[in-house]
């Protein structure tokens, strides 16, 4: 009885020699899959499992028998395809990075799931000895930087998922500004203001005055309202954030904090808001409120607890609608009218379709760009108007040669109704 005594202290013992050597020699980082930094640590994973090792050895696996499949589809010119890559699934895997051996264990929790998103919780711990500690934001940067490189060039759009923000999809390449055709001077005149207004931080700060910027776009549909605000983004480098104000849930307080919260370098997009706000509050058929109330909006926009550091679009399609409360300075600081095309829009835009088209001569071009001028504008002088994205649809299914004759078309049709 002594000696099973003398066991099962010795036993216990060891088991706590053991836990409390284990935390005086060894290091673990935890990341869960809410964090950023999670993405960008399983992008550098892909990359490291896929790639032949490099000759500066900074990394080298063990081999591990526990993998997961990551597939990729691509559109080729006839046919779509796919590549699969292997790396390391849930369990424990093993590597060397800059001469230091670490532990991953990578845990899915399947009992629990992202009642939004249906993604199962999951955690990546790194474990390695307490002397290298120094190695992990060595790798988390390395992991960061190839995460931008991948996304240099590129606009990601954001979304509000509870809340927080979260990527919407891959990151899209950036649409080039002069791709959007606008009235004579007036894209010039926003990206002035928004340039004239990042420029002034310290000038807000040194006057106590909010550093915030509304932008309010309005006008008919199709005249390019949300194109500009892309094609905007991407000639300053700043991404997107979109929120629905329609969103079932989504309240005063919630909207405030994300409102607040907004991805740094983001624009924050708020479209049709017409439609939010025609009865002040939105409910269901159930009566469960799905929107933001109409004072509370106000309030998110420039009350007391509302954010600073921020630059708002907001798009309308029929700003009659709007309470005057809303667009008054403060909340809208900008106002610009997105009509239909106006004849230099319209000749703007046939030259920038068909300018590289080798089939038609200089000269036959500019003949044909001047008569859908003249076409444009004797059609607007009568109050029959064309929007942008009509133009566009044309140019894209027509040939230069019957660019005439269909807009004509369009506007015989238009006589009819």
């Amino acid at each position: 009885m002594g000696v099973g005594v003398l066991v099962a202290y010795a036993s216990q013992a060891l088991k706590l020699g053991s836990i409390a050597l284990q935390r005086r020699l060894l290091v673990t980082l935890e990341i869960r899959n809410k964090d950023p930094s999670y993405d960008w640590f399983l992008t550098w994973l892909a990359l490291q499992t896929k790639s032949p090792p490099k000759p500066d050895g900074r990394v080298r696996w063990a081999r591990s028998s526990q993998l997961s499949v990551e597939t990729r589809v691509y559109q080729e010119e006839n046919a779509r395809n796919a590549t699969f890559d292997l790396v390391a699934g849930p369990g424990n895997h093993y590597f060397k990075y800059r001469g230091a051996w670490i532990k991953m264990t990578r845990q899915r929790e399947t009992r629990a799931v992202n009642l939004r998103s249906g993604d199962p919780w999951e955690t990546v711990s790194l474990t390695t000895l307490s002397r290298d500690r120094k190695i992990f934001p060595v790798l988390l940067s390395e992991a960061r930087d190839i995460a931008v490189r991948q996304q240099e060039g590129k606009l990601v759009i954001y979304t509000a998922w509870g809340v927080e923000w979260r990527p919407f999809g891959k990151a899209r390449s950036r649409r080039p500004l002069p791709s959007v055709v606008l009235a004579p001077g007036q894209s010039e005149r926003i990206q002035q203001d928004v340039k004239s207004f990042m420029e002034r931080r310290q000038w807000y700060a040194d006057r106590g005055i909010p550093y915030r910027r509304g932008y309010l776009l309005h006008g008919p549909p199709g005249s390019g309202k949300s194109s500009f605000i892309q094609a905007l983004a991407g000639a300053f480098s700043y991404d997107i954030s979109i929120i629905s104000l329609s969103e079932r849930g989504l309240g005063d307080d919630k909207f405030n904090f994300l409102l607040s919260n907004a991805p740094a370098r983001t624009f924050v997009l708020i479209e049709d808001i017409d439609a939010a706000f025609n009865k002040r509050v939105q409910t269901s058929e159930d009566g469960y409120q799905s929107s933001v109330t109409f004072s509370g909006f106000l309030n998110a926009l420039d009350g007391v607890a509302s954010g600073e550091e921020r630059i708002i679009f907001m798009t309308t399609n029929h700003i009659e609608r709007l309470d005057p409360a809303l667009i008054r300075p403060g909340r809208v600081d900008v106002s610009e009218l997105f009509d239909h095309a106006v004849p230099d829009q319209a000749y703007n835009l046939f030259i920038s379709f068909y300018g590289g088209d080798s089939s038609v001569s200089k000269e036959r071009l500019e003949a044909i760009g001047k008569s859908l001028e003249s076409l444009v504008s004797e059609e607007m002088d009568v109050g029959r108007r064309i929007s942008m994205a009509e133009l566009q649809g044309l140019f894209i299914r027509t040939d230069v040669q019957q660019v005439m004759s269909a807009c004509e078309d369009i506007f015989t049709q238009k006589r009819q109704r």
